[in-house]
């Protein structure tokens, strides 16, 4: 089964090729703002999908937006890896509590 650890590693080998043979590379030559105004569309298209109860689309937005997210992610240098400890650590207790104490 293909992971997000499997795309997230694919992201940084497509990283290195150069911008005539990956669409990644492109991406990441714009820069952080062009990353993240290209993630924050995928989202919006994300949700268009699910509101339009179109499975079809919304699978393949869903897919827009994690890849998008994680060249995000990349172009930053935050690992992949570090954002799922973030969110293991936020699931040692309950949804409410976690948010109680971000706004502490």
């Amino acid at each position: 089964m293909f992971t997000l650890d499997d795309l997230s590693r694919l992201i940084a080998q497509r990283a290195e090729a150069s911008a005539e043979k990956s669409y990644t590379r492109t991406l990441l030559d714009k820069g952080v703002a062009h990353c993240a105004k290209k993630f924050g569309e995928e989202a919006f298209e994300t949700a268009i999908a699910a509101v339009a109860q179109d499975d079809s689309a919304l699978r393949a937005e869903a897919a827009d937006v994690l890849y998008h997210l994680l060249v995000l992610l990349q172009v930053r240098g935050v690992p992949l890896a570090e954002v799922l400890a973030e969110l293991e650590r936020r699931t040692q207790r309950s949804g409410m509590e976690e948010k109680a104490s971000r706004r502490a």
